[in-house]
């Protein structure tokens, strides 16, 4: 790599681009971007391919998080549109979190749902995980279910609602659509078949149910557990359909709240940043709203077909359809599943495009151009959080170096593309443009600007021009939806788990997720020493019944094997998870060139059908307890050092073979000490470190007197004085050293260097008066 100035960097890769476009299409190249990138970011680079370039090729990692979310949200509702704000939090009695540790993973907000519960005893807090959280503290009821059977679990709880009638006729008759088919589906199986399914105890999913059935307020909380799955969309609804058969909608305290995995996930549907979406929800395969949007930017027309989402990306890369991609402010060597096929992609990408702020990530390596751009506090712009609420970001400092906003990196690149329409003044101007396309849709936020929002501080929308104070709390207050017949859909999704099921060669299911202190691919969080003191190290965590059944101890390396790949790390042995069920935190990536800390190596690639969201929670594998391959070690020298290693090794393993070259035909001793041999002050049994009885039971075999002559690294043998070959698999070079000399001392008689017990014993010899005189020489010389 060399530097270059912006303009070389931006020419070669417009070129680029330009070629493949021309050669291959617009659907040979692609952006991955971030729900860490801000609205403005997010909406040009959205305008730029659809809108330009006129391929749908958009994709970024919100889609390994929320998309399930987005579909469940749009197949209930009719859009995207989470009803709920975090005001509701005081205002309900009923929390059911399910597939989350927000304990964990959102503290600030379950500070308020544990402040609320601490000042509210009656309220009831239902967890339900395979794992024990620090979010089951404050739980009432914890259902510690089997890993995907969250649909079973979910359908025995809307069945017991139902026969215990504390379903909401009025909401059902006049306000929902679906019940019907959805009761006779849950009603198929009995609650107690549904509890051997999840693992869980019938009378817990009775109380379960009760809790949510007496809830004046009822909210529903959910995360990576629920979306991260290839039922994840089913997941989703089976959730959102306790909501709506209770009538939780639409009321104080009451509402389905998707936790978001990023800061702007949410703003990046809003301009719809997905392969799938259009600007302010609108329908990609709707040709009005295609031609509305293409007519406001005044473009090219936009393909009716959605590009490739995350994962397809990277298999388009692999098998050569995809020809380019440009990355922006994710890493997905460690974040994507399957991650040495992403790697094995990019190796075989024809260009590669990293817009970054770290040199951590992994993706630099595969970088035909590297991009820096500036971090949150180095600009401007907006973000929106889970319950849509758009804050403003002022720029606090000027971006290091030549480092710039992603937005203008990518306005940039655009104009020299030729594209007209990517010369904003300024941030606001980006975000005026973008309010102006929401106008009169559902998410209409066209009453909003920088000069609003610095003035308010955060909005939720709608924001309409007519709006006047802080925007919309809630959602369907007036129960009408935005679906074709303005009532919700309560959907009866199949119950059919297409994850990958253990075998007898896979026996346990893997599940993945986050640790306290850590977020994401620690490219940030990692630099943080304070942070790294919860967990310095990946983790194996695994129930002490299984660990015992394998042989394996607190702390023992375990190997973890699946269909993808290995991880190879320690295990931590705790009652805190099922039985058949182990957990690896998701934060790590290579370190030091090694990839054994990554979870990801092993994590299935299926998807949702729909929701095209990876199945990171769900995958089979099989542990077993390290044990290291035999090797042979060749050590040259016998020194303390040498001595140091053969003992230390001896405590860890017994069973390589060691094999110890000495020139001297003396047992391992201490070279260091050689000056107080000669000077008297210790003996010669003194410096000896390994003695002839002791030796055999390091279970050596030490070559006195032998030295070594050549070294064939290529082939891994040495040679030594008696022309003996010996192979190895590790060579340590413990030779020691040689008093050094300093340049341009004048010639004195009797002065040299020693290095062995034989100079040490010529020294001796010489009177005891010059020998002292010598000493003192040669080792201020040393």
């Amino acid at each position: 790599m060399q530097r270059v100035n912006w303009d070389e960097a931006l020419d070669r890769t417009a070129a680029v681009f330009k070629t493949f476009i021309e050669k291959y299409g617009p659907d040979s190249v692609a952006f991955y971007a971030s729900g860490q990138c801000l609205t403005e970011e997010y909406y040009v680079v959205n305008k730029l391919i659809k809108g330009f370039i006129g391929s749908n090729n958009i994709d970024t990692n919100s889609r390994l998080c929320m998309s399930s979310a987005v579909v469940g949200y749009k197949m209930a509702f009719g859009e995207d549109s989470v009803p709920v704000c975090y005001d509701d939090i005081e205002l309900a009695d009923c929390f059911y979190v399910t597939g989350a540790n927000p304990a964990w993973c959102h503290p600030i907000l379950w500070r308020r749902v544990e402040a609320h519960k601490a000042a509210n005893p009656d309220v009831k807090v239902i967890v339900v995980d395979p794992r024990v959280t620090d979010t089951c503290s404050i739980a009432d009821l914890h259902l510690q279910l089997n890993p995907g059977t969250d649909v079973t679990l979910n359908h025995a709880i809307g069945r017991v609602i139902i026969e215990n009638g504390d379903i909401d006729i009025d909401f059902i008759t006049n306000h929902a659509e679906g019940f019907e088919a959805y009761s006779k589906l849950v009603f198929e199986r009995t609650v107690a078949e549904a509890a051997v399914i999840c693992g869980v105890s019938e009378a817990d999913i009775l109380l379960a149910a009760q809790y949510i059935g007496n809830a004046k307020g009822y909210i529903a909380m959910w995360t990576m557990g629920l979306n991260q799955s290839a039922i994840g969309v089913n997941k989703n609804l089976s959730l959102i359909n306790l909501n709506l058969i209770t009538g939780h909608i639409g009321k104080p305290g009451s509402g389905p709240l998707s936790l978001t995995g990023q800061p702007n996930a949410m703003g990046g549907r809003e301009v719809g940043g997905l392969s799938n979406l259009l600007p302010a929800h609108r329908d990609m395969a709707n040709p009005a709203h295609r031609e509305e949007v293409a007519r406001f930017w005044g473009g090219t027309a936009i393909n009716p077909n959605p590009g490739l989402t995350a994962t397809e990306m990277f298999e388009a890369l692999n098998d050569g359809r995809l020809k380019a991609i440009w990355i922006m402010c994710t890493n997905p060597i460690t974040s994507m599943p399957n991650a040495r096929l992403v790697e094995e992609a990019l190796k075989k990408a024809k260009f590669v495009v990293v817009q970054e702020i770290s040199n951590k990530p992994e993706t630099l390596a595969f970088a035909d151009v590297i991009l820096p751009a500036a971090a949150w506090a180095e600009k401007e712009g907006t973000m929106t959080n889970s319950e849509r609420r758009i804050s403003y970001l002022n720029k606090l400092i000027d971006p290091p170096g030549e480092a710039l906003a992603d937005a203008e990196i990518i306005c940039r690149f655009a104009r020299k593309l030729g594209y007209k329409g990517f010369d904003y003044e300024n941030p606001a101007a980006i975000y005026a443009e973008h309010v102006k396309l929401t106008a009169k849709t559902n998410i209409d936020i066209s009453g909003l600007s920088y000069g609003v929002l610095k003035e308010r501080k955060t909005v939720q929308w709608p924001y309409k021009k007519k709006n006047a104070g802080a925007g919309t709390p809630r959602l369907f207050t007036d129960k009408k939806f935005y679906t074709p017949t303005q009532k919700a859909k309560i959907h009866a999704v199949a119950d059919t788990l297409t994850s990958e099921l253990p075998d007898n060669d896979f026996p346990f299911i893997l599940t993945t997720g986050r640790i306290r202190d850590q977020w994401h691919t620690m490219s940030k969080t990692g630099k943080v020493n304070k942070l790294n003191q919860h967990y310095q190290q990946s983790f194996l965590e695994i129930n002490p019944a299984d660990a015992g059944r394998l042989g394996i101890k607190e702390g023992d390396v375990s190997i973890i094997t699946s269909k993808r790949g290995t991880v190879q790390v320690k295990a931590k042995i705790s009652n805190q998870i099922k039985q058949g069920v182990v957990f690896l935190p998701m934060h790590w990536g290579k370190i030091l060139g090694n990839d054994l800390n990554r979870a990801n190596n092993i994590t299935s690639d299926r998807v949702d059908p729909i929701s095209k969201e990876p199945d990171f929670k769900f995958c089979a594998v099989n542990v077993t307890r390290f044990k290291k391959p035999f090797q042979r070690i060749v050590v040259i020298g016998a020194g303390a050092g040498s001595y140091g290693f053969v003992k230390s090794y001896r405590e860890l393993n017994c069973d390589d073979q060691i094999t110890v070259f000495s020139k001297e035909n003396h047992p391992f001793y201490n070279r260091v000490m050689l000056p107080d041999y000669i000077s008297g002050e210790q003996q010669w049994e003194q410096l000896v470190k390994m003695t002839d009885e002791e030796e055999p039971g390091y279970n050596i075999n030490l070559l006195r007197g032998v030295s070594i002559e050549r070294v064939d690294r290529e082939n891994k043998f040495v040679v030594d004085s008696r022309g003996i070959k010996t192979p190895y698999d590790v060579l340590l070079m413990a030779t020691g050293s040689r008093a050094a000399v300093p340049k341009n001392v004048p010639t004195l008689p009797g002065i040299f260097t020693m290095r062995t017990r034989n100079d040490a014993d010529g020294f001796k010899n010489t009177c005891p008066q010059t020998a002292m005189w010598l000493l003192w020489v040669a080792v201020c010389w040393a």
